[in-house]
């Protein structure tokens, strides 16, 4: 019993850090994202990942037996294009707000679960995503009854990775968790660069300015900046891995929504206004429905 409690305490504490190194990403992401295009932000982000998991596959090679490559693509480009919204939003609206639209992604999970892979859905995920709705709604605060560009793109990002996550209950059954991981950070770095190199010989509408832009050398302390967001999304990624092996799912999940807390300090440090208090309802919100969530999966 001892041994369980330290290593619960263990695992809430590695998810704390990496609720903190993933905050403190964002925070260099979204200073870096008013210099350079989010397109070339989201390259950089992904090519730390590339090099550490490429060395992993290196030293000890992949043990799968593969067979799904077009839903491996799918987690790919899903996961590139939803953390593409994200930093995008970031240089637009306040960093609590991008990171609560992000963290949306649960309760997605729960409703494409149930579409695609026939789960369950047990009545108190049917409330979550009510409440889910309600808080979104709450913070986007909809003029005329409409979401703006950033709304929309941030309640993408949610979606986006929802999909990503929905795509690797079925992927892990054929792949190394790290060949999937790597098609999301390969897709991060490819795409990318083909998107920066089409740029000069496509024209497109301003409703899709989030995915092309010419690139730009950083200069001085832009390449701290970019550097710090893939170290501190790797850093993130380990610790969040560590805490998920010691501590049960249901509580790291709930632990890691301190996330939202500690991105909307680092935001207010950065010049963002405090959440006023229909936006802080809906954060409050969107966090009660991730928790009942993890609960409802936990009565599964």
């Amino acid at each position: 019993m001892k041994k369980i409690i330290k290593n619960m305490d263990r695992g809430i504490l590695f998810m704390l850090l990496a609720s903190l190194s993933f905050a403190a990403m964002g925070g260099f992401a979204k200073v870096v994202s008013q210099i350079l295009p989010p397109v070339e932000v989201t390259f950089f982000r992904n090519i730390f990942g590339v090099v550490l998991v490429g060395l992993s596959i290196w030293r000890v090679p992949l043990k799968q037996s593969g067979g799904k490559p077009l839903l491996l693509l799918f987690r790919g480009s899903m996961g590139f294009l939803a953390l593409l919204a994200y930093f995008y939003i970031m240089a637009h609206i306040p960093l609590g707000e991008a990171v609560t639209y992000n963290k949306t992604s649960p309760i997605f999970v729960a409703i494409f679960a149930y579409i695609f892979l026939k789960e369950k859905l047990h009545p108190t995920a049917l409330i979550a995503i009510i409440l889910g709705f309600a808080g979104i709604v709450l913070v986007a605060q909809p003029e005329g009854g409409s979401f703006d560009k950033y709304d929309l793109l941030g309640i993408f990002s949610g979606i986006g990775a929802a999909l990503a996550y929905t795509s690797i209950r079925e992927l892990r059954k054929y792949y190394d968790t790290r060949a999937i991981v790597m098609s999301f950070m390969g897709v991060g770095t490819i795409a990318p660069l083909l998107l920066m190199l089409s740029t000069p010989y496509v024209n497109v509408s301003k409703e899709f300015d989030w995915m092309f832009a010419s690139f730009v050398m950083p200069q001085g302390v832009e390449w701290l900046y970019v550097s710090a967001v893939g170290v501190f999304a790797t850093i993130s990624q380990l610790l969040m891995t560590k805490a998920y092996e010691l501590t049960k799912a249901g509580i790291v999940g709930t632990i890691s929504y301190s996330n939202i807390v500690f991105a909307v300090i680092i935001g207010v440090m950065l010049g963002d206004p405090i959440p006023d208090f229909w936006t802080l309802l809906g954060i409050i919100l969107v966090i009660m429905s991730g928790l009942l969530v993890a609960l409802a999966k936990e009565k599964a």
